[in-house]
């Protein structure tokens, strides 16, 4: 009998940008800076939306939320990439890869929930204007996101231990800046069909649902707008809608095709490109899209930045 050798991996590396060394560097400053300005915008954004007055409303309540959870996302990944690229070794332990796994997963079905509450938001906004203040008080704000926080967590942490529970042999390099599913699995032994179904079915409740619940309300927005009687009713409307369907696009749209198309090992390059887009660029993006296209949010920044200088200056 021929005796099958498994060795089963207790650590993994990540290749990251191990195929570009000239790079490493040059790559290390960009992505400092990119993560910078992330923690940057984001948190700014946070704390204008907390000490202005004008932007005590629910609107500017989830965008503060979705902007602490983009600090939240982006930390699971980037730091560890930068010291990856400092060290140049991407050596990470199979709990560390675990850990990294299940935040990363959390904190992505956070933001599909937190985007459909978004969606929400805008939907009682424009089509019940005369229920809002009541349908959307501050207790039940603080209800749909802590529901947005927590209702994926159990789920993403079973997903997590189904993905690690299955045997790793041969090769241990994740071709990947991060511990992600799809690299992860081309490492496993054996038939990993289940599992993959699995991964599958996830997707479908926790990325599909909060997409086709973003997907109804905008319908129904759309329908309300196009029955107003003025053109400056619809011009009001839409600025309020295109900055959060900007953000659902570059999400959802980036991290569709990172997920659902074939596997091939000629998409490894263009798979790191779409990571890095929605784990990244996205929520670079998200400061800038929401700023540069709402005056209110300007008008509290030019009124929140001298006073930062000043403090600053103390």
């Amino acid at each position: 009998m021929t005796e099958t050798n498994l060795t089963v991996r207790m650590d993994f590396v990540l290749l990251g940008f191990s195929d570009i060394p000239r790079f490493h560097w040059l790559l290390f400053g960009v992505f400092s800076v990119i993560y910078l300005a992330i923690l940057l915008g984001n948190g700014i954004i946070v704390l204008v939306t907390r000490a202005d007055v004008a932007l005590q409303t629910p609107m500017y309540f989830f965008f503060s939320n979705l902007s602490f959870l983009e600090i939240c996302y982006v930390s699971v990944t980037l730091p560890r990439m930068l010291m990856d690229l400092w060290t140049q070794k991407g050596s990470i332990s199979f709990f560390s890869c675990a850990t990294q796994m299940c935040f990363f997963l959390m904190l992505g079905a956070t933001e599909c929930f937190l985007l459909a509450v978004m969606a929400y938001d805008r939907y009682v906004a424009i089509c019940n204007p005369l229920h809002y203040p009541l349908v959307m008080n501050h207790r039940v704000c603080v209800q749909l996101v802590v529901a947005s926080w927590i209702s994926g967590a159990p789920v993403q942490i079973g997903q997590t231990w189904q993905i690690f529970s299955v045997s790793f042999c041969g090769s241990n390099q994740i071709s990947h800046f991060f511990c992600d599913i799809p690299p992860l699995l081309k490492l496993a032994c054996g038939d990993i069909f289940v599992n993959e179904m699995v991964v599958y079915l996830f997707a479908v409740l926790l990325v599909t649902v909060p997409f086709l619940l973003i997907l109804s309300f905008y319908m129904r927005i759309i329908s309300t707008i196009m029955k107003l009687p003025s053109n400056t009713g619809r011009t009001k409307a839409f600025p309020m809608c295109s900055s959060h369907i900007t953000v659902v696009v570059l999400f959802y749209g980036s991290g569709t095709v990172t997920y659902l198309k074939p596997k091939s090992d000629q998409y490894v390059g263009i798979d790191k490109l779409l990571s890095l887009f929605y784990t990244i660029l996205t929520p670079l993006f998200n400061p800038m899209i929401y700023s540069l296209r709402n005056k209110d949010v300007r008008k509290a920044m030019r009124k929140f930045l001298p006073k930062l200088s000043a403090l600053r200056g103390i």
